[in-house]
């Protein structure tokens, strides 16, 4: 093969490493980098599962379908956090606007015991009407815990019906497609948080 030959050969392997190359950076998804937390590199899968909502429906996988969720574990007895991360997520909300649309906020009571549907849906709409809430049988929030990355133990108090309920503090961040997508750790803060979950929502699902 003469040298001519041999130097259009490279020039040619090399364009169509260069429009590979060029393809992968165009087509890889952007970078997000999130200050109140961890997002994972690769969504991690959720398995089926059957809760009750507060509005009397199941609630199950197919509804976290379709849009971003953020979870909050936590029961309506709590005194001090719950409340108090639930008036935080309503400032994000709001901090949202009009993207707010695209996520929902779901507490996820671990307290089943206490927290009927009737219950819970009072709780959360006292800090939004758009706020869901969701329990079930402790079966099912076990096997959801293990999945989702969530620990919950109840603690006794002096009367049967005055315990409390130790969890996880976490926010929860499921993707569009169902999956588990990371984490949003305390300490919150409001600013953060909105402009974590604004660049989540831009990046691809």
């Amino acid at each position: 093969m003469s040298n001519r030959s041999l130097s259009l050969g490279l020039l040619a392997a090399f364009a169509v490493l260069i429009g590979i190359v060029a393809g992968m950076v165009v087509l890889r998804p952007a970078t997000v980098q999130i200050q109140s937390g961890t997002l994972l590199q690769q969504p991690r899968p959720i398995a089926d599962f059957s809760l009750n909502g507060s509005d009397g429906k199941p609630f199950t996988k197919a509804d976290l379908a379709g849009h971003w969720s953020v979870i909050y574990v936590g029961y309506t007895h709590c005194p001090d956090v719950c409340p108090t991360t639930l008036a935080q997520l309503k400032a994000v909300e709001k901090g949202l606007g009009a993207d707010a649309a695209k996520v929902r906020f779901i507490f996820l009571s671990i307290d089943p015991e206490r927290d009927t549907p009737e219950t819970l849906g009072q709780y959360t709409h006292y800090f939004s009407p758009d706020f869901l809430a969701v329990t079930g049988p402790n079966a099912q929030l076990d096997t959801l815990g293990a999945n989702l990355g969530f620990v919950y133990a109840k603690v006794p108090g002096e009367t049967p019906q005055s315990y409390l309920m130790d969890h996880s503090s976490a926010l929860i961040l499921v993707d569009p497609k169902a999956g588990l997508a990371g984490y949003l750790t305390p300490p919150f803060k409001t600013e953060s948080l909105v402009s974590d979950l604004k660049q989540v929502i831009g990046k691809p699902s």
